[in-house]
């Protein structure tokens, strides 16, 4: 049924997606939905280019028909679209469970409209219940870490077998789980203050909308401005 309900969150937002775009897309389970219901779009005359969160997700892009282009040379998108991990009655998330958070959040921001996406799951009435991922310099890594615990956070390195967690930029990830309740939007500040810290999940702002599936029935929140 989860399944189920994000392949229903996907459509509902892909629904958004129109002839000539340039769409940034998310990294994830859900994202994976999405990605192939643009993909079947695209195979019906579907026109779009796409810009990619991830490795894997560019991948999967180019493999269901999406032109895919670099971002390098791209400073502005028409719309971002993927999952996350919580999500608030605000439209404050936290993201980065797949260990993309960092570009997740640039393309996010280059967006002109984000519209998040989940199954029932993923809605909280307050963030927290989730560690907030980092993505830091592999060269920062223990003074990251001790500055991160200042903060009040248990912060633990993302392993991968017996070899820390490595992002697309080569950079470690800390999942950082705070105490609960947490100010999100002064741990983002604090976070953002550390040297050597390139990008945390906290996304405060971002997010537009969301598509929220529980048990089939869709719903859809708008961030108040």
């Amino acid at each position: 049924m989860q399944d189920d309900d994000k392949r229903i969150a996907a459509s509902a937002a892909a629904a958004e997606v129109r002839d000539g775009m340039l769409v940034g897309l998310g990294t994830g389970s859900t994202a994976a939905y999405l990605i192939a219901e643009l993909g079947q779009r695209v195979a019906e005359g579907l026109r779009i280019r796409a810009v990619a969160t991830s490795i894997a997700t560019e991948r999967a892009a180019r493999a269901a028909g999406i032109d895919v282009l670099p971002f390098d040379d791209i400073s502005e998108i028409d719309l971002a679209i993927d999952g996350v991990d919580e999500i608030d009655p605000q439209c404050r998330a936290i993201k980065g469970a797949g260990g993309a958070m960092l570009r997740e959040k640039i393309v996010a921001t280059a967006a002109r409209r984000m519209i998040a996406i989940g199954d029932g799951s993923k809605r909280v009435a307050a963030l927290g219940a989730s560690a907030v991922p980092v993505e830091l310099l592999p060269l920062a890594s223990a003074f990251v870490a001790a500055r991160v615990a200042m903060l009040g956070a248990t912060p633990v390195l993302r392993m991968r077998g017996d070899l820390p967690y490595r992002t697309d930029q080569d950079n470690l990830v800390l999942d950082c789980k705070f105490p609960t309740p947490f100010d999100p939007v002064e741990t983002a500040v604090q976070l953002s203050m550390i040297p050597g810290l390139l990008g945390h999940g906290l996304f405060l702002t971002e997010i537009d909308s969301a598509y929220i599936v529980h048990d089939g029935a869709v719903s859809r929140v708008d961030r108040t401005r």
